[in-house]
């Protein structure tokens, strides 16, 4: 195990308990380094929406923690964020919860010379993801191919 998934786990374990408390629901964690400072990033969601306040208690309850168990060594910036409206597509659950909706989806690998597919989502497993076009044709998508996968935004 990374270092990364190291911090990623140990801070999930954390902060499941406090968004249990507020009925929030965990989206991911992630700890990148970006622009030459690492961030430790809890993304958090509830139905309706989370709400800046929402994201200040958890990042309040959760900083006092960080700092009691002080797993990281190296110095980093927390922060507790909605998803956003383009929420990526990581865990099962992610993709359970966004059957019948549409997503954009960016390969590694092109497949039928094209990398950008877009659909409604309407199966996946452990190894494939299923869109259906506007125009009812379906695609089937290697999950190990998929760069990433998103909500669609339509304005």
């Amino acid at each position: 195990m990374t270092k990364r998934e190291e911090y990623e786990q140990k801070t999930e374990a954390l902060i499941l308990p406090i968004l249990n408390e507020y009925h929030f629901e965990l989206v991911d964690v992630e700890y990148v380094k970006e622009a030459g400072n690492w961030y430790l990033r809890a993304y958090i969601d509830k139905e309706g929406g989370i709400t800046v306040n929402d994201c200040e208690a958890v990042s309040r309850r959760m900083s006092d923690l960080l700092d009691e168990k002080d797993y990281i060594q190296e110095s980093y910036i927390f922060e507790v964020s909605s998803p956003g409206l383009g929420r990526q597509l990581k865990k099962d659950k992610d993709f359970a919860r966004s059957i019948g909706k549409k997503v954009e989806a960016k390969l590694f690998r092109a497949m039928d010379k094209r990398k950008d597919f877009d659909g409604i989502l309407t199966a996946f497993d452990k190894e494939t993801v299923t869109l259906t076009g506007e125009h009812g044709e379906t695609v089937v998508l290697e999950r190990n191919n998929i760069a990433l996968i998103r909500l669609a935004i339509d304005f």
